[in-house]
């Protein structure tokens, strides 16, 4: 991807807090044109009026439906694919939903996007799918797998498939940030899972940056990851409290849920070992050994084991200061502020 403007750009899972967010990105850099895919025609509808842009155009349909992804996808040049399940509570109760949508729906995805010539696909993923313990991380993990397969298996293809990955997106749907605003409004105790939890923490302006990054530099199989940085859960209630005026907020924990883990990890020691360096990001390139698989059993890599993982424990830690500044950053943040001072 040389330049956003005069592009045409679908984007799966269009009416989520990502894409929305990369709507407007989209449109202020010059799309031609921006195709919202998803299958809720209520925030369809919202975005519609909310935004009253002749350049966005609808489509109801499902990933898990392959003809619905190629008619959103006729004339388009790039596709974002955010569309998934991301809830690890519903992941865990419904896994079978989650591969469905999670794995067997970002395969018509490239798919589709294959058939049709599409240039590149950036497919994003979540710090959940290292080390996954609960389905939805699973899921994730095997979405990456489905990208690089299609990018190994077919060097010759027109469509460039690489992944994203990153942690939390502050403020995005099902985030605790809100949960947090919400708790403090009602003047009620903020609850934890455990507070010594550590967490990788992005905007959505940078979890934007970080898949324009990957379109204009991908190459087949690429995976991207930001150096973000991390704080633990205790100090992100603390520092939207702070932002919120309150200074010493009352903190209940209700102990850890299933399928959640105390720290994330963005790389593996073996995904560090092959990354580059690109100054805000990693890359790590695709392994494309083909299934000659003598060359897996007489070729290891003695520089993963001197390697370490890139996690949530071991990244740059913010104070309370520090994240409260990164909340307070946040245009959702600043209405709320906003709505208090009145």
């Amino acid at each position: 991807m040389t330049s956003i403007t005069g592009a045409t750009i679908a984007i799966t899972g269009g009416t989520g807090s990502f894409g929305s967010t990369m709507a407007r990105h989209l449109l202020d850099q010059g799309a031609e044109a921006v195709h919202i895919f998803s299958r809720d025609e209520a925030k369809q509808d919202d975005m519609r009026s909310r935004l009253d842009e002749p350049r966005l155009k609808f489509f109801i349909g499902d990933v898990r439906d392959a003809e619905s992804v190629e008619n959103a996808f006729v004339g388009a040049d790039y596709v974002f694919h955010a569309a998934a399940l991301k809830q690890v509570p519903s992941c865990e109760f419904f896994p079978d939903q989650a591969v469905k949508t999670n794995v067997d729906g970002s395969a018509n995805v490239i798919r589709a996007a294959h058939k049709l010539g599409i240039r590149s696909v950036v497919c994003l993923s979540t710090d959940k799918a290292v080390y996954p313990v609960n389905a939805m991380g699973m899921s994730k993990a095997l979405m990456e797998k489905t990208a690089q397969a299609f990018a190994r298996n077919h060097p010759r293809s027109s469509t460039t498939v690489s992944v994203t990955r990153y942690g939390n997106v502050m403020y995005s749907r099902g985030s605790v940030i809100p949960l947090f605003v919400r708790q403090i409004r009602e003047r009620k105790p903020l609850t934890l899972t455990e507070g010594s939890m550590t967490r990788f923490l992005m905007s959505l302006q940078e979890s934007v940056d970080l898949v324009e990054h990957a379109f204009f530099n991908a190459e087949p199989g690429d995976l991207f990851v930001k150096k973000a940085a991390a704080c633990t859960v205790e100090t992100l209630a603390r520092a939207t409290a702070k932002v919120m005026g309150v200074d010493d907020p009352d903190i209940v924990s209700i102990g850890i849920r299933h399928g959640e883990k105390m720290y994330e990890t963005l790389l593996s020691r073996e995904e560090t070992v092959k990354a580059t360096d690109q100054g805000e990001y990693f890359r790590v390139p695709l392994d494309a050994r083909s299934l000659q698989y003598s060359i897996y059993v007489d070729e290891g890599d003695s520089e993963a084991r001197k390697a370490e993982d890139f996690d949530s424990n071991i990244a740059d830690q913010m104070t309370i200061d520090q994240t409260a500044d990164l909340i307070a950053a946040l245009p959702e943040m600043q209405k709320v502020v906003a709505e208090l001072r009145r």
